[in-house]
C-alpha cells in the first residue's frame, strides 16, 4: 500500500474478525460522546457525528499508529467553543460555520507542521503542564454541564463565574431533570466500575430516549435534544470570510498543541505495548488530513483519544480497519438512526459528559508531583523545587481563572520559567575522598568522606553558560578562600554543556586565582564541553583537563 494505510501493510485475514468487533464496540462509544462533545463546543450535537467519518478514515489513511481513534473531544471542544465564541457575531448558523473553519484552520496547521517536520514541538508541553491544563479543563467542563443536570440556566464567564452563576439559579431546579440526569450518571458510572466491557454512554443514551418517549419528559419541564437533521452533512468549505479564518489562526496553534500532545501521548502509549513505533511528523500528518476531512464535513475540531484508543485495543484491534468500519456504522446513523436521539433528555447527555471527563480530574497526580520533593531540593532550588507541580498548578488556575487557550499558554510558561530558574542555580558540591576505594563523592551525601589538605573538589551539576556562570564563579572564589587552600578542582563530568561566555569566566577565573595563588585545574571534561574548551583555546590557560578527579587532586598536591 505504499506510503497509505501504514496499519494494513501485511494484514492477515484471521484478524478481520477483531477488527470488526472492535469497530462495533468503538462505535457504541463514539456516537453518544460525539453528541455530548459537540454540546461542549456550543453546536448541535449532530455536528460531533458529521467529524467522525471523514477524520477516522483520513486518519487510517495517513497515520502511523494501528490504534488510534481519531474524532470529537472534551479538551478541543471545550477549547473550540471558547475561539469560536470570541470570533462569531452571535447566530448560530455563523458559529457552527465557525466551528468547522477552526476544524480547517488546526487541520491545515497541522498538515503543515507535519510536511516541515515540526513533530518535536509536543515535547513543549511537559506531561505535568497538560496534566494540570486537562485537570482545569475537565473541572469548567464539569460546571459547564451541572445546569443541564439540575434543569438551570448556567451562567457563562470563568470557572468561578460558572460556579457562582449555578448556585445563584438552584432555587429553580427541575426535579425530574434531576432525576433523570443524576440516574443517567449514576449508571454509567457504575457499569464503569463493574461491567468496563458495557458501553454505559450507549446504554444511558438508551435508556434516556427510552424513559422520554414512555414517560412524555418534555412535558414534565426536561429539556430534550430536539431536531436533528438526518442524512449526511454538506460537504465544502464553510460559509466564513477571510477576515473570520484570519481571526481563528491564532487560536488554531493553541488547539493544534493540545489536539497532537493528547493524540500523540494516546499513540505511543500502545504502540509501546504493541511494540511498533510510531512517527510524530507523521501523526501531524494524519492528525491534519483528519481534520481537513472534519471540517470540509460540517464538523468540528477532532484529535486523537485516550479512551476511546483504549477501547479499541482492549476489543482486540489489530490495524485501522477498525476505525474504517467505525466510520461506515457512523454514516449508517446519521442516514437512518439519528431520529432516535431527538428524545434525547439533555441532562443524559450533559451525564455522558460529566462522566467522560470527571476521571480527568486527577488530583492524586497531582499530589504525587507534590511529593516529589527533599530537603536538599529545597536548600538548592528554594519555591522552585517542585517546578512539575507549580507548573501543573499554574496550568490549572490559568484555565479556571482566564479560560481554556490563556490556561494552557500560561502552564507551558511556568514550565520554561521554572526549568531556566533552576538551570541559573546549578548546585555546586564538594567532594570528598571516600576511604573505601578511593573515588570522590559529595559530602552532603556521605558522611565517611575526607578533605584532601589545600585542595577544593567542586563538582557543578548541570550545564554552565551566561546565566549561572555567575554563581559557579562565587563557588570556586569562595572556595578558593579558604584559609590554606592551593588549588580548586573542578569535576565536570556532570556538566552537560558551556557556552563561550562560560569558558570565558573559567578563563579569567585561573588568573585571578594565580594572583592568589591558588590554582584552577578541570576534570574529567566530556563530549561538546571538551569541544568547547577546545575551539575556544582554552586548555592552555586552564593548565591541562585531567582525565580522572585523582589525577587532578595529585597535580595539584604534587604542582605538576
Amino acid at each position: 500500500m505504499g506510503l497509505l494505510f501504514p496499519s494494513l501493510r501485511g494484514y492477515r485475514r484471521q484478524w478481520l474478525g477483531r477488527d470488526a468487533l472492535a469497530g462495533a464496540t468503538v462505535w457504541a462509544v463514539l456516537v453518544p460522546e460525539a453528541l455530548a462533545y459537540a454540546t461542549i463546543a456550543g453546536v448541535s450535537p449532530v455536528v460531533g457525528l458529521y467529524a467522525a467519518p471523514a477524520a477516522l478514515v483520513l486518519y487510517a489513511v495517513l497515520g502511523s499508529s494501528r490504534h488510534l481513534v481519531v474524532g470529537p473531544m472534551a479538551a478541543t471542544a471545550a477549547l473550540s467553543a471558547a475561539i469560536v465564541g470570541d470570533v462569531a457575531d452571535g447566530s448560530d448558523a455563523h458559529f457552527t460555520a465557525l466551528t468547522a473553519a477552526l476544524a480547517l484552520t488546526v487541520g491545515a496547521a497541522a498538515l503543515l507542521a507535519g510536511l516541515l517536520r515540526l513533530g518535536f514541538l509536543a515535547d513543549f508541553i511537559s506531561e505535568p503542564v497538560l496534566k494540570g491544563f486537562v485537570v482545569g479543563l475537565a473541572l469548567t467542563i464539569v460546571v459547564g454541564q451541572l445546569p443541564k443536570l439540575f434543569g438551570v440556566q448556567g451562567g457563562s464567564g470563568d470557572f468561578f463565574e460558572k460556579v457562582w452563576g449555578l448556585v445563584a439559579g438552584l432555587d429553580g431546579t427541575s426535579g425530574f431533570t434531576v432525576l433523570v440526569g443524576a440516574g443517567g450518571l449514576v449508571l454509567i458510572l457504575v457499569l464503569k466500575r463493574l461491567a468496563p466491557a458495557v458501553p454505559g454512554s450507549l446504554v444511558a443514551v438508551a435508556l434516556g430516549i427510552a424513559a422520554s418517549a414512555a414517560f412524555h419528559l418534555e412535558d414534565h419541564g426536561v429539556e430534550v435534544v430536539g431536531a436533528i437533521e438526518t442524512g449526511l452533512p454538506s460537504f465544502g468549505f464553510p460559509g466564513v470570510s477571510f477576515d473570520d479564518l484570519g481571526s481563528l489562526a491564532a487560536g488554531s496553534l493553541g488547539v493544534l498543541l493540545v489536539a497532537f500532545a493528547e493524540g500523540l501521548g494516546a499513540a505511543r502509549t500502545y504502540a509501546a505495548r504493541d511494540h511498533y513505533e510510531i512517527d510524530a511528523d507523521r501523526e501531524l500528518i494524519g492528525l491534519g488530513a483528519a481534520g481537513l476531512g472534519a471540517g470540509l464535513s460540517s464538523g468540528m475540531v477532532v484529535n486523537g483519544s485516550l479512551s476511546k484508543t483504549a477501547v479499541n485495543r482492549s476489543a482486540g484491534a489489530r490495524t485501522q480497519l477498525s476505525g474504517v468500519l467505525v466510520a461506515a456504522l457512523t454514516l449508517v446513523t446519521l442516514l437512518f438512526l439519528t431520529g432516535l436521539f431527538e428524545q434525547l433528555p439533555e441532562a443524559v447527555l450533559a451525564a455522558v459528559v460529566i462522566a467522560a471527563v470527571v476521571e480527568l480530574v486527577d488530583i492524586p497526580s497531582l499530589l504525587t508531583l507534590h511529593r516529589v520533593f527533599t530537603h536538599r531540593l529545597g536548600r538548592a532550588y528554594g519555591v522552585a523545587a517542585r517546578p512539575d507541580f507549580l507548573a501543573a498548578v499554574a496550568a490549572v488556575l490559568g484555565v479556571l481563572v482566564f479560560d481554556t487557550l490563556p490556561g494552557l499558554f500560561i502552564g507551558i510558561g511556568a514550565s520554561l520559567l521554572l526549568l531556566l530558574y533552576r538551570s541559573s542555580r546549578p548546585v555546586v558540591s564538594e567532594l570528598g575522598q571516600l576511604p573505601r576505594d578511593g573515588h570522590f563523592a559529595s559530602l552532603d551525601r556521605h558522611a565517611d568522606g575526607r578533605r584532601i589538605p589545600g585542595v577544593v573538589v567542586l563538582r557543578v551539576e548541570g550545564g554552565i553558560y551566561f546565566a549561572n556562570a555567575e554563581r559557579v564563579r562565587s563557588a570556586v572564589r569562595q572556595a578558593a578562600g579558604r584559609k590554606g587552600t592551593t588549588a580548586v578542582v573542578i569535576d565536570a563530568e556532570t556538566v552537560s554543556f558551556v557556552d563561550v561566555g562560560a569558558v570565558r569566566m573559567l578563563d579569567a577565573l585561573v588568573g585571578e586565582l594565580d594572583t592568589r595563588a591558588v590554582r584552577l585545574l578541570l576534570a574529567r571534561d566530556v563530549g561538546q564541553v571538551r569541544d568547547v574548551l577546545g575551539a575556544a583555546h582554552a586548555e592552555d590557560r586552564l593548565r591541562h583537563v585531567y582525565p580522572t578527579v585523582r589525577a587532578a587532586v595529585e597535580a595539584a598536591m604534587t604542582g605538576t
